[in-house]
């Protein structure tokens, strides 16, 4: 069972930790632990209760008739509520405690629910990008054990393979061809995977590479094949391996192509690289770049 500060509560659910503190108090919502410095410290319950009361919280229900609700009252209230909002954040809290019980069926439920309503794009975007920051937050903390996140990867990796798979296959006269790769030793490819949707929806070729793509590899793609553009995504800050230097060695091996790339920790060291490299911060900006090359 994990174990949650009241920093990491506020986090996770948006609530502020006064707040919490002032709740606990004043409706005995939740009753955490203490460690022997008197510091509280949660359980997955007490996160799971405190998603849940947002969620409802959220929706303008008082918190002093949210604490009169029994569990299943609670449980029931949640359903309800879920039936009818369409807010991502209450779709992403509940996403949240969905992983916390390895519930497949809420959670696929969940998705396909937002995809249905959204389409995979928006849902992409708006729902489980944040949501993935969310587990980040967690994973960060220990408080996600590999279980939970290879739970979680497996089932969004599903839904998006699946919608590219079912995107029609049409020849695109103005079509530009992207060679997607992850660096070696880079495994998280849910960004890339869905950025190979982006790429098929809009039309566009994919050569898809797939994780941990030595150098050299690159290299012998480039020998064989026509590319116009390299897209690449890391999301580790790896102490033995310089994301500056692989960019600029691709720079360097492909003078003529641009190099798009997505990283967490790259903004600062953006200014380094060369005039064919491209970073992009966010999804959306990606998107944006995508609806300029139609142009």
């Amino acid at each position: 069972m994990a174990v949650y500060s009241i920093k990491e509560l506020e986090k996770l659910s948006g609530i502020k930790a006064h707040t919490i503190r002032m709740w606990e108090k004043r409706y005995n919502l939740i009753d955490p632990h203490r460690t022997q410095t008197n510091i509280r410290c949660y359980t997955d319950c007490d996160l799971k209760k405190i998603l849940n009361v947002a969620v409802l919280n959220r929706h303008g229900i008082k918190i002093s008739n949210i604490a009169r609700l029994n569990e299943a009252e609670l449980k029931e209230e949640i359903i309800r509520v879920s039936n009818v909002s369409h807010s991502h954040e209450n779709i992403v809290d509940s996403l949240i405690v969905s992983m916390i019980e390895l519930d497949d069926y809420k959670l696929t439920g969940i998705l396909e629910k937002s995809i249905s309503k959204i389409g995979l794009k928006e849902t992409a975007i708006e729902v489980l990008y944040p949501f993935l920051e969310k587990v980040g937050i967690l994973w960060q903390a220990g408080d996600v054990n590999p279980v939970q996140e290879h739970f979680v990867s497996c089932l969004i990796r599903q839904k998006i393979i699946a919608a590219t798979d079912r995107l029609p296959n049409t020849f695109n006269p103005e079509a530009k061809r992207f060679l997607l790769l992850l660096p070696e030793s880079e495994w998280h490819e849910l960004g890339l995977l869905f950025a190979q949707y982006l790429l098929r929806e809009s039309g566009h070729e994919v050569i898809y590479l797939g994780q941990s793509v030595p150098y050299s590899d690159v290299l012998a793609t480039g020998a064989t094949r026509e590319f116009d553009y390299i897209l690449l995504s890391s999301t580790n800050n790896q102490p033995d391996f310089d994301l500056v230097i692989f960019l600029k060695d691709l720079g360097g091996a492909f003078p003529n192509k641009k190099i798009l790339f997505f990283s967490s920790f790259m903004h600062e060291k953006s200014g380094e690289l060369g005039q064919n490299h491209i970073l992009f911060n966010t999804t959306r900006e990606f998107v944006d770049y995508l609806s300029k090359l139609k142009d």
